[in-house]
């Protein structure tokens, strides 16, 4: 009997945070993975080396999530890879983490900023998938990571928010025109997560922690643990009916 091919996941901004500990719950489920990092190379090839000390297949490639114009370059790189290290042309799961925060009111919001947001979080996960589409084994899966932030508001966060909102809007056309192909489309949105995200704001502060857990059902701020093992989740076949939603895991913020 032959052995069965495990599934393969790309994951965009895999270096760390919630991208690498969906990397590691991955994994952790049977998966190979193909991460991808901007500028932290040291970090995703310290997160091949975790991943295959679990007995399963790791590559890291650079890319700049918020560059258009490389992204076709990149999709040559990753066909090329998973040829070589899969001998196959196609994935199975595509997750769209990568993205940055901002913490700046409206008032004080540059175009500048507002620009490099929705170069990447926005623009950035509309073509990157689009290039890639063809390549996505059918019957497969895309995660898009949101926010809360696009539930309950934190002033500050508006123009950040307001990216993941297109986001989600994003994803429901997106399992609407892959549906024919029986690929699943959905939005896992995060609460507060203590890692370096925004610069570690909320992981550095235990004032902020303090306000969260004080916000929160089950009374603690969130930790990248707790979303990557649920990405992980919306990739297996046991959520194959579960479609075009967004699912919040938040332990419980703002009820």
């Amino acid at each position: 009997m032959l052995e069965q091919q495990p599934h393969l996941a790309v994951i965009t901004g895999g270096s760390r945070g919630l991208g690498r500990n969906a990397a590691l719950a991955l994994a952790h489920k049977g998966n190979d993975v193909i991460i991808t990092y901007h500028s932290q190379q040291a970090q995703a090839e310290s997160l091949v080396l975790e991943v295959e000390a679990l007995g399963r297949k790791a590559v890291a490639i650079q890319l700049d999530a918020g560059r258009t114009a490389s992204f076709d370059g990149f999709k040559d790189e990753l066909l090329n890879v998973i040829q070589q290290n899969w001998q196959r042309e196609d994935f199975d799961y595509l997750i769209n983490n990568a993205g940055f925060g901002l913490y700046a009111s409206i008032a004080d919001t540059t175009e500048e900023q507002f620009d490099d947001l929705m170069n990447v979080h926005v623009k950035g996960v509309f073509f990157l998938t689009q290039k890639l589409m063809p390549h996505l084994a059918d019957h497969g899966a895309i995660i898009n990571v949101s926010t809360g932030l696009t539930r309950f508001t934190i002033a500050g966060s508006a123009a950040y928010a307001a990216m993941k909102g297109a986001v989600e809007v994003l994803t429901k056309y997106m399992a609407k025109e892959l549906g024919a192909r029986g690929i699943r489309v959905n939005t896992i949105a995060p609460g507060a997560i203590a890692t370096d995200f925004g610069g570690g704001r909320l992981r550095n502060s235990e004032e902020m922690q303090g306000f969260i857990a004080g916000q929160t059902a089950l009374g603690r701020t969130g930790e990248a643990d707790d979303i990557g093992c649920v990405i992980a989740a919306l990739c297996s076949p046991e959520t194959g009916w579960v479609n075009a939603q967004r699912i919040e895991a938040s332990g419980g913020m703002f009820l």
